[in-house]
């Protein structure tokens, strides 16, 4: 444990001296809840295809399924690369540091930074335009952290067993859009086609979206969701441990 807290801290210094990173994963989400409030017509408007709801208020944790999105299938698959390949991963591997301890910092400093910048964006949609707090805080909070953990495991996986920076990016590029179309980006949740839903429902982004729109209206996440999260967990983050390669 005090090795693990050790790699914890030398990867979060690590995290906080990439800006563009730094930048994504937690300023980004309350930026872009900022440019859709102030420049979306109507998105501050009760809407009745939203049962009287704001579509800003809808978009809101959306945007937070966004930004673990981004933060795991692009900056963090590429962290791992390029530590593969700048010879980082190979030195690390004449020290006693397993690779599921390296998986395990990774996971950690990315999902408190997504906390954090889930934060950030209800304060500025709080205090620019009132959109009130998530109803259910607790199941908020453990529907967000599983989808973090659920993304994180997908993205290391793909760091695992991909040979460069470049096939990370490429892969992690084919994963994103789906998942991105599954948790409603484009299409908000109870808009989409039945069947599209029910797939949605099954995939990692999807059903952490779910988890999260549930909790902001103050229901707790259903069990089907917070199962898949803790599925897709397990099994990615074992298989990511298992295949991980220091070179």
């Amino acid at each position: 444990m005090t090795a693990l807290s050790k790699i914890i801290r030398v990867e979060a210094k690590l995290f906080l001296r990439d800006p563009v990173g730094t930048f994504f994963a937690i300023a980004f989400p309350a930026l872009l809840i900022l440019v859709l409030g102030l420049a979306m017509p109507g998105v501050r408007d009760p809407s009745d295809d939203l049962d009287g709801r704001r579509p800003l208020e809808v978009y809101l944790p959306i945007t937070m399924t966004l930004a673990i999105a981004t933060v795991t299938m692009v900056t963090l698959v590429g962290v791992l690369a390029s530590y593969r390949e700048r010879g980082v991963l190979r030195r690390l591997s004449t020290t006693p540091v397993s690779p599921t301890a390296l998986l395990v910092a990774q996971v950690a400093v990315n999902v408190a930074a997504l906390l954090v910048a889930c934060g950030l964006a209800w304060l500025v949609a709080a205090t620019v335009f009132a959109v009130p707090p998530p109803g259910n805080a607790v199941g908020f909070v453990l529907a967000f952290t599983l989808g973090s953990s659920t993304m994180c495991a997908l993205a290391l996986l793909v760091a695992a067993v991909t040979a460069s920076a470049r096939a990370s990016s490429g892969i992690g590029m084919l994963i994103y859009f789906p998942m991105m179309f599954f948790a409603g980006v484009w299409t908000p949740g109870p808009q989409m086609p039945d069947v599209v839903r029910k797939i949605a429902d099954f995939t990692p982004l999807g059903a952490a979206s779910q988890a999260v729109q549930d909790a902001w209206v103050g229901s707790w996440p259903t069990l089907m969701h917070l199962a898949v999260m803790v599925a897709f967990t397990v099994v990615l983050g074992g298989a990511a441990a298992r295949y991980f390669r220091w070179e």
